[in-house]
């Protein structure tokens, strides 16, 4: 059964709100890829809409929006989600997960993009 942690960003005020969800909730998003909208009523925000921005696997790999499908990869990449180079040129083969959510992926990184009638603070709550 697949188990998540959503990390919701709301881009007017700055905060990122941490949601576990689980079963029916967690359901919603296996399947949707990275800059897809979900409906935010899966992590309690009825009448908004999220964005998938990225997210990571049981092993800590970061997804790349750039890698089909829900299976590891390795490729060589210049920078970017995963790498980041040290000088100019350099290159490097790294591990990374696909753009689909599927039942490996452990954290889904999401900002709001539709706001709803309710405050996100009196909904989730201010988790700082």
């Amino acid at each position: 059964m697949a188990e998540f942690t959503v990390a919701v960003s709301d881009p007017e005020s700055g905060h990122t709100y941490q949601i576990d969800v689980d079963e029916q909730d967690a359901n919603r998003f296996i399947g949707r890829e990275l800059g897809e909208e979900v409906d935010g009523a899966a992590v309690g925000l009825d009448g908004y809409s999220l964005e998938l921005t990225g997210g990571s696997d049981t092993a800590g790999r970061p997804m790349r929006s750039d890698v089909r499908g829900t299976a590891t990869k390795t490729i060589l990449s210049a920078g970017g989600v995963g790498f980041e180079p040290t000088t100019d040129g350099e290159r490097k083969r790294i591990t990374v997960r696909g753009r689909e959510v599927s039942d490996e992926t452990r954290q889904i990184n999401a900002k709001i993009v539709a706001r709803g009638s309710e405050d996100v603070d009196a909904l989730l709550g201010d988790d700082e």
